[in-house]
């Protein structure tokens, strides 16, 4: 599957190409993985076909950017009645820093605002993809020959990412992370200037939650969870040896991250 192709880190390596679909919020739902001279335009019939036929949708609106629903791609749409998309204009001289954006759908059943915001939701999987190449999951090098091999890495390193993903939300409390930004989303103007809550603003100052925690970075609240243990014990003689499993005692903060997360260990 590894060819030369359009690598996005402009090495001259060959690479594959992977594609991501996800929710409305930016959970992953599925990857596909192909040979790396694929465009990104011509992954989206497969998509078309996973959404109608796994998936069982009747109704879907697609977004994409202006390199993935290209014309080609949005007549492809067009043949389908219960599939939508929103995506916008290529880039022309007279566009020069500004994003004009079209629909197949409706005033009536989505707004301007609302076509807004679904096309700036796409920052939610471009997040994704930095966590999958570099942040957390580093997903390269791929260090497989086979297909299959391959398919198997990219899944597990996007199964990874999709229970992260659920990580953060549940942790938002002790994170830096703004615990107001996916109601914030939905309803602030979408065009205006992001501003962080008045509540993230000030956890970040204190660095320091309302209940008395301190404030993480994901990556710290998972080197802290590290250093629980699971020991494997020996006890008696030569002739009676007895072997049994202990976990260490958790610390008040990782009891508190357990809390959050509805786990027991």
């Amino acid at each position: 599957m590894a060819v030369f192709g359009n690598n996005r880190d402009e090495k001259k390596l060959p690479c594959i190409v992977y594609g991501l679909l996800a929710d409305v919020r930016g959970r992953p739902v599925s990857v596909d993985v192909y040979r790396g001279n694929t465009g990104d335009p011509s992954t989206v019939p497969d998509q078309l076909d996973k959404l109608r036929n796994r998936f069982g949708l009747s109704r879907v609106v697609l977004v994409g950017d202006r390199g993935m629903l290209t014309e080609t791609q949005i007549d492809t749409l067009r043949e389908y009645p219960s599939l939508g998309w929103v995506s916008a204009l290529r880039s022309e001289a007279g566009l020069d820093g500004i994003y004009v954006l079209r629909t197949s759908e409706s005033r009536k059943h989505l707004s301007k605002e609302d076509t807004v915001r679904a096309y700036k939701s796409l920052s939610q999987v471009e997040q994704a993809f930095r966590c999958l190449k570099g942040i957390d999951l580093r997903v390269r090098p791929i260090r497989h020959r086979t297909v299959d091999h391959v398919r198997a890495h990219v899944f597990l390193c996007t199964l990874a990412y999709y229970v992260e993903w659920h990580m953060r939300k549940e942790l938002a409390p002790i994170l830096f992370e703004d615990e107001e930004l996916d109601d914030a989303r939905a309803t602030r103007d979408p065009v205006a200037k992001a501003e962080p809550s008045a509540s993230v603003k000030k956890k970040k100052a204190a660095r320091m939650t309302p209940g008395g925690w301190p404030v993480q970075s994901f990556q710290t609240l998972i080197k802290n969870l590290g250093t629980r243990c699971r020991n494997r014990c020996r006890a008696g003689n030569n002739d009676a040896l007895v072997t049994f499993y202990e976990l260490t005692e958790s610390t008040p903060l990782q009891a508190h991250i357990f809390e959050l997360l509805g786990l027991h260990p």
